[in-house]
């Protein structure tokens, strides 16, 4: 039986998928799943943190029950506690923000007490959360190095004790210069943006893109911050999740047949 169009909507798409890993080979298979060809080419990674002893000492501090919140601003901030074995005691409660970092948190065996209801963002949380708890709280804000302290400052503004702590550094990962050809000469129809690190490397590593490429951002955060690095973002997620962003750029046409053969 063959697939109908409307099954497999992606079909002849080829699309980068800007991180490698178990999360890369997801959205491959998601990818795949639609018709689409996914070339995986990790455009970041992660380091450890600069100031190991610190986390080791939040992590302890956590453990020993020592805070009420504890925040989680991103899936690979779940990675560092799953690596490290972080123990979160049933009195800690833990706020992630997105859909994506919560089911990271539960896929590992963490339950999530709060996930933003509308701004899926940091300042969301820190509203949700400053709305939530009237009275000062010790808070754990674990996050990556480059991220802007917004969360941390929102939260020490309504009077609560927060440690905020680097839980690793995002570098970047040059691509090979057969990936850098692909982009160029159109034969990626679309990219996936999925953080504003991601879109940094896009613009510094592809100079030059089609004005047919499709940029695809996987929220309305990280279209900003793709726009602020230079980037002409074509579609946007209305949520902040794979699923979403495969689902907007399925809503286009192929911009143009790609010469499979071109030298």
């Amino acid at each position: 039986m063959t697939d109908s169009k409307q099954d497999r909507p992606l079909d002849g798409w080829r699309i980068l998928v800007p991180r490698g890993g178990p999360w890369g080979d997801g959205v491959a298979a998601s990818l795949r799943a639609q018709g689409a060809v996914p070339v995986v080419a990790p455009l970041i990674n992660f380091a450890p943190t600069t100031d190991q002893a610190a986390l080791d000492l939040a992590l302890e501090k956590l453990a020993a029950g020592e805070y009420d919140w504890l925040t989680i601003t991103s899936a690979t901030t779940v990675d560092v506690m799953f690596a490290h074995r972080a123990v979160v005691p049933a009195g800690t409660k833990i706020a992630a923000v997105g859909e994506t970092t919560a089911a990271a948190l539960q896929a590992v065996g963490y339950e999530v007490a709060l996930v933003p209801d509308q701004d899926n963002s940091a300042e969301g949380m820190a509203e949700q959360l400053i709305s939530l708890e009237p009275e000062p709280r010790r808070i754990l804000t674990l996050r990556s190095e480059i991220a802007k302290p917004v969360l941390t400052r929102s939260l020490l503004k309504a009077g609560h004790h927060v440690d905020s702590v680097v839980a690793y550094r995002t570098v970047g990962v040059p691509v090979t210069d057969r990936i850098m050809r692909d982009v160029q000469n159109g034969r990626i129809n679309a990219i996936l943006i999925t953080s504003g690190s991601v879109a940094e490397q896009v613009r510094e590593q592809f100079p030059e893109i089609p004005d047919e490429t499709l940029l695809a951002a996987i929220g309305p955060r990280t279209a900003k911050d793709a726009r602020k690095a230079g980037l002409p973002i074509s579609v946007v997620a209305d949520r902040q999740t794979v699923d979403a962003l495969i689902d907007a750029v399925s809503h286009f046409t192929l911009p143009h047949a790609a010469d499979e053969f071109a030298p």
